[in-house]
């Protein structure tokens, strides 16, 4: 059986889409996947050669850390699974400078990057106010890793899932109590009774309120074993529809190399 995908909605940093004749288990493995396992740009390190700011020297670091990177995954590799074993080097480091003297507010657009194609997701995060006179004058190195390891990893965010619900109404009254209880407002009550257009039955909350309100059991809710609705959002490294397919790969890979060991065995 062939796994089915229907993009419902896809723009740059977020995605809603229904993938269906798959188990639980592997929805939930695409959905930890965006959120842990896709590696990911981030700064690690930061070198500050002069901070006269209000903020700290770690409270800085702290803030440039949860900057999100544009990040080229076929260029670059996580730390740890690099051939410089650790050491830093083109294939898993990146390089950010920023020099700013105050008045004024530092965004992320002053980080300037070794790697013209790495870049904050976002220009206009704010870092830091300096005053006349004040000074930031830093280095940062952007590694790779893993959303598992730490938050700043992360590129996956607000993702989540729920099973296509199956609404069915039989035999209704038109008493109108389930439209009125629904938090969705997605029943609506005609002369023949209650319905809900095909459209909006994927609106459902699953809570089940209409069914329990229902003196005369006409409405059941039930949801499809096979069948998720998917909700995303990016962070900005990836597009979503390239963290949605990198998700996928990551989790190819790991069926892969655990075949590869059951094979061995």
């Amino acid at each position: 059986m062939t796994m089915e995908v229907d993009i419902l909605e896809l723009s740059d940093r977020s995605a809603k889409f229904v993938l269906s004749r798959v188990s639980t288990a592997f929805a939930n493995g695409i959905r930890r996947a965006m959120v842990a396992d896709v590696p990911t740009l981030a700064i690690e390190y930061v070198n500050l050669y002069d901070n006269t700011s209000i903020l700290y020297d770690e409270q800085l670091a702290l803030r440039l850390s949860l900057i999100p990177l544009v990040t080229d995954i076929e260029t670059y590799r996580p730390q740890a699974e690099c051939d410089c074993e650790g050491v830093g080097c083109p294939a898993c480091e990146v390089s950010l400078t920023l020099s700013a003297e105050g008045p004024g507010i530092v965004h992320s657009s002053d980080l300037i990057s070794a790697d013209p194609k790495i870049q904050p997701a976002d220009p206009n995060v704010p870092i830091v106010e300096l005053k006349k006179g004040q000074k930031l004058v830093l280095e940062a190195i952007a590694h790779m890793g893993y959303g598992r390891d730490s938050a700043r990893w992360q590129a996956g965010v607000a993702c989540g899932y729920k099973n296509v619900p199956i609404i069915t109404i039989e035999n209704c009254d038109a008493c109108g109590h389930c439209a009125a209880e629904c938090p969705k407002g997605i029943i609506m009550v005609e002369e023949a009774g209650a319905k809900i257009a095909a459209d909006d039955v994927i609106k459902c909350s699953l809570c089940r309120l209409c069914e329990k309100v229902c003196d005369i059991n006409a409405i059941k809710v039930d949801y499809d074993e096979k069948a998720f609705v998917f909700t995303m959002e990016s962070d900005g490294s990836y597009t979503a529809k390239d963290l949605v397919l990198n998700a996928a790969n990551v989790v190819k890979g790991k069926v892969e190399g655990l075949i590869t060991i059951l094979d061995q065995l």
